[in-house]
């Protein structure tokens, strides 16, 4: 896969005073941030917190009540659907497809913005590299109903490279892996970071992957932005107890921050 280029001054995206509500009920704001180009950016929190609330309104597909999400310095709303397509990719949590594709059929449409169906050359090798970085090249003609869900979730990711934006949003990618393949996926995500230049924000649960994998945390409460700065500066006892409202204490082990949740502190 190549290197995205990177011409455009100022974070990759910014937002304002984000707001969105259901009913009367405010789920997310408001909110104000900015995510700078490249490396790795975890949101975290409780559920319901707003992370995928904030992430779905900054890739395009929620509106928000009010406030303003840029990319690239442009406000997302007022862009080309196609033009937002080529600078951001943006998985969510609900991925169901009802076709029956195959894992290459399903990784091909990450090409869709660049080819609009008609597949060159370089949409087969911008396909194939997606594959082979996920590890899926040996699962490329099979169908998706014959995986495993992580397996699919894997195949999901890859089509959101194979899109080759600078900009990747992540809603929870380690659904359905088990714990080899979670290290595995943290571990092409920061390589797609350091080595491909992308800007990479998810949302994860696990509190000591976002530690190990992510250049920044954001931790989310009640709607709202609770904490912002390196894992160091997030993994403390104090402000994730705070955070999650439960006794998380924070041991170093090989020079990492590890969090051990209530009843689980056995030291």
């Amino acid at each position: 896969m190549t290197e995205s280029a990177t011409t455009t001054a100022g974070p990759a995206i910014a937002f304002t005073d984000l707001t969105k509500s259901y009913a009367e009920t405010v789920v997310l704001g408001p909110v104000s941030g900015e995510f700078h180009r490249g490396g790795v950016t975890a949101l975290v929190g409780p559920n319901g917190a707003g992370k995928s609330t904030l992430l779905t309104i900054l890739g395009r597909l929620l509106e928000p009540e009010s406030g303003t999400a840029l990319l690239d310095g442009r406000d997302v709303r007022k862009m080309k659907p196609t033009e937002v397509a080529r600078r951001l990719a943006i998985l969510r949590q609900e991925n169901g497809v009802n076709a029956r594709l195959t894992v290459r059929d399903l990784v091909a449409f990450g090409r869709f913005p660049h080819s609009r169906g008609r597949l060159t050359a370089d949409d087969v090798r911008y396909i194939d590299d997606a594959l082979g970085f996920l590890g899926l090249t040996d699962l490329a003609d099979r169908f998706l109903d014959e995986l495993s869900g992580g397996q699919r979730q894997r195949a999901y990711v890859a089509m959101t490279l194979a899109q080759d934006t600078e900009v990747i949003l992540l809603d929870e990618p380690l659904n359905n892996l088990d714990m080899r393949h979670q290290v595995g996926m943290m571990a092409q995500l920061r390589r797609a970071a350091d080595e491909l230049g992308k800007t990479i924000i998810l949302v994860v649960h696990d509190l000591n992957f976002a530690a190990a994998y992510s250049d920044r945390i954001v931790a989310l409460k009640e709607g709202t932005i609770a904490a912002s700065g390196s894992p160091a500066e997030i993994m403390t006892s104090e402000l994730l107890t705070r955070v999650f409202e439960t006794t998380v204490a924070v041991h170093t082990v090989e020079g990492m921050p590890v969090a051990v949740y209530a009843g689980l502190d056995r030291r």
